[in-house]
C-alpha cells in the first residue's frame, strides 16, 4: 500500500497495550454506570469505541470473539439481558471489519463521520433487545450517545496511536 504524502509510518501495537486499553475502557464503563450519572443513556460506551478502534487498526488481534467476551462482561456488570451487549458489540465489530480498509484512507475527523452509523447501530440493537426483553424505551436522549462517541473518536485515535508513533531507536541520521 502506498502511504499518502506526509503520513507517518506506525510501529505495530503491542498486544499488552491493546489488552490493557480494552480493560481500562471496561473499567471506565463500569465506573460510569455506578457514578454520578447512573445508567444515563447519553453516556458514551468506551468499550464500543475501543473495539472499533482496534478492529480498524489491528484486525488480526481484535475480532468478534473479543467483542463478544467484553459484551458478556458488560451484561453481567449491568445485570441486563445476557447477550444484549455481546450481540451489539459483535455486530459493531463485524461492521467495523467490513469497512476497516476504507476507513483508514480518510482523515481522523472524516473517520468520525464514518463510524457514527456503526455506533448508532450498536445502540439501536441494545435498545431493541432491551425493549424486547420487557424493558422501557430509553428515551430520545439515547441518540446523543453515538454522537458523543463520534465526537470523541479523534481524541481516542490520537491517544491510542501515540505509542506507535515514536521510533524504537531514535537516531538523528535515520529519517524513520
Amino acid at each position: 500500500m502506498i502511504m499518502p504524502q506526509g503520513q507517518q509510518l506506525l510501529l505495530p501495537a503491542k498486544p499488552i497495550f491493546i489488552g490493557s486499553s480494552l480493560l481500562v475502557a471496561l473499567l471506565l464503563n463500569m465506573i460510569g454506570n455506578m457514578g454520578l450519572w447512573g445508567r444515563a443513556p447519553w453516556v458514551p460506551d468506551f468499550v464500543a469505541m475501543l473495539l472499533v478502534f482496534w478492529v480498524v487498526h489491528q484486525p488480526q488481534r481484535v475480532g468478534i470473539g473479543t467483542a463478544f467476551v467484553y459484551g458478556l462482561c458488560m451484561d453481567v456488570h449491568q445485570s441486563t439481558l445476557l447477550g444484549q451487549h455481546a450481540l451489539s458489540y459483535a455486530v459493531l465489530t463485524y461492521l467495523a471489519i467490513a469497512i476497516h480498509r476504507r476507513l483508514l484512507w480518510f482523515s481522523v475527523p472524516s473517520q468520525a463521520l464514518q463510524v457514527f452509523p456503526l455506533f448508532f447501530a450498536a445502540h439501536f440493537i441494545e435498545a431493541a433487545l432491551r425493549m424486547l426483553g420487557g424493558g422501557s424505551f430509553p428515551g430520545w436522549q439515547a441518540i446523543l450517545a453515538p454522537v458523543v462517541e463520534a465526537v470523541l473518536w479523534p481524541a481516542v485515535s490520537v491517544l491510542l496511536l501515540a505509542p506507535q508513533r515514536k521510533a524504537p531507536n531514535p537516531d538523528a541520521d535515520r529519517p524513520l
